[in-house]
């Protein structure tokens, strides 16, 4: 079944609420099998960002802040019965922390793998995680403007979260499907590595939250989560054995195991 608000949305099941927030580039569809995993016990809700998915393609000439997907999930929350279950990888992780301190007494709880908060690193001068975010950024592609989104741009982009090599491995049905969105990834990316968001303003956030990284994770986005450890009273921290930045998708049983272990414990 499908609904429409400002975004293109896919709801499907009944019970307590979930909402599934896809990483940069990708999809609600990103989140099919977990889904229908959960389905059975949860209504499950999978919205597309702004400019992906079946949305229509984000215009390469308007700038864009990650504050605009905020505001679209906070409209969609609104339509749902609440309280709801947050679920958010990677840039979705980072708009589910953001919809969560704007609203926390609305959130049952949140399941993040990666997300993208940075600001912590920069609040907490933290150097293990500032270093690796220095690597990619002090490629000049990766900042800018003219470039930003297209296929160099997207060949950094990929590898750093994936390792060198990824982008070339791809299939080339996958690369276009990246360089379509590329546009919109590169204004996500810029506006959130502006984002300074300090470690302290997570500590709001008391509900069940499990936090989940990849053994492979970049270390930017594991310090992430061991910082937000330490704020969030709630926090459950995971390492899922074997996976990179990519984990929900590439180690999908593990990862279901995990949320669905999570969901249980956190019922409503």
């Amino acid at each position: 079944m499908e609904t429409r608000v400002s975004l293109h949305v896919s709801i499907s099941g009944q019970g307590p609420t979930v909402v599934m927030l896809h990483s940069g580039g990708m999809s609600g569809r990103q989140w099919r099998k977990l889904a229908e995993a959960l389905n059975d016990r949860y209504r499950v809700v999978l919205p597309d960002f702004l400019g992906s998915g079946a949305n229509p393609v984000w215009p390469a000439q308007d700038e864009f802040h990650f504050s605009r997907d905020v505001d679209e999930i906070q409209r969609l929350l609104s339509s749902l019965h609440q309280p709801y279950h947050l679920i958010g990888h990677s840039y979705g992780g980072l708009v589910a922390l953001t919809v969560a301190r704007a609203q926390p007494d609305q959130v049952a709880s949140l399941a993040l793998y990666d997300p993208v908060a940075f600001g912590v690193l920069f609040d907490q001068q933290d150097p293990e995680g500032l270093e690796d975010l220095h690597r990619v950024s002090a490629n000049p592609v990766f900042t800018d403007d003219d470039r930003g989104g297209g296929e160099e741009w997207m060949h950094t982009f990929i590898d750093y979260w994936n390792g060198p090599g990824s982008w070339q491995a791809m299939p080339e049905a996958n690369r276009q499907a990246f360089l379509k969105v590329g546009r919109k990834v590169y204004y996500e990316v810029k506006s959130l590595s502006q984002d300074h968001t300090p470690l302290q303003a997570y500590a709001r956030l008391t509900m069940p939250a499990l936090l989940v990284y990849g053994e492979k994770t970049p270390s930017a986005a594991r310090r992430v989560l061991q910082l937000l450890a330490t704020a969030m009273p709630g926090a459950n921290l995971k390492v899922l054995p074997g996976a990179g930045h990519m984990g929900p998708l590439t180690h999908a049983s593990a990862f279901q195991q995990l949320v669905e272990n999570h969901l249980a414990k956190s019922g409503m």
